[in-house]
């Protein structure tokens, strides 16, 4: 295996952010593949968390798959409309009909709409893979974990908001 290939996809440059307000944030996480969806779950939190989040503002709710994830994120937002941004984490694995194509494009699309209808960063942390080994690398194995992605993607679309917003 190639060294590219054991990169860690999750490593980033460490920022700074300076928010004027203490953020909230919603995750909601998928419940199928619930190993791996846990593990993505606690990076995103632990990342938040070392940024200054404090913990009584990540709101987490569960959904029972990955399917589910906009709609769990639409109904976070209007339960909630002091949250500054949700995190979806899901992991949809590969099976052997399209079922995974169909529900892979559908999450990634309804996501994107919540977010785009909220006007609020609405984060994929969902894991698209082949087999098990996969998500588990991207799960906090040799190629990271991608709910720290996720939280970090989270974080650094809500300081572009308060950049923009803050603008004359």
């Amino acid at each position: 295996m190639s060294q590219e290939k054991k990169k860690n996809l999750s490593e980033f440059t460490p920022f700074s952010i300076n928010f004027n307000k203490k953020i909230r944030i919603g995750i909601v996480v998928s419940e199928w593949n619930d190993r791996i969806t846990d593990s993505l779950l606690l990076g995103a939190c632990q990342t938040l968390l070392d940024y200054g989040v404090l913990e009584e503002n990540i709101i987490v709710h569960h959904v029972p798959g990955s399917f589910e994830l906009p709609s769990g994120a639409d109904l976070l937002y209007a339960a909630d409309p002091t949250l500054d941004a949700v995190i979806c984490i899901g992991c949809i694995i590969q099976g052997e009909t399209r079922h995974f194509e169909f529900i892979a494009q559908a999450v990634a699309q309804g996501i994107m709409r919540v977010g785009l209808d909220h006007r609020k960063p609405t984060i994929f942390s969902v894991l698209t893979t082949n087999d098990m080994q996969q998500a588990e690398d991207r799960a906090g194995g040799v190629h990271g974990n991608k709910g720290v992605e996720g939280a970090v993607s989270c974080l650094k679309m809500l300081a572009l908001r308060q950049e923009l917003d803050e603008k004359p």
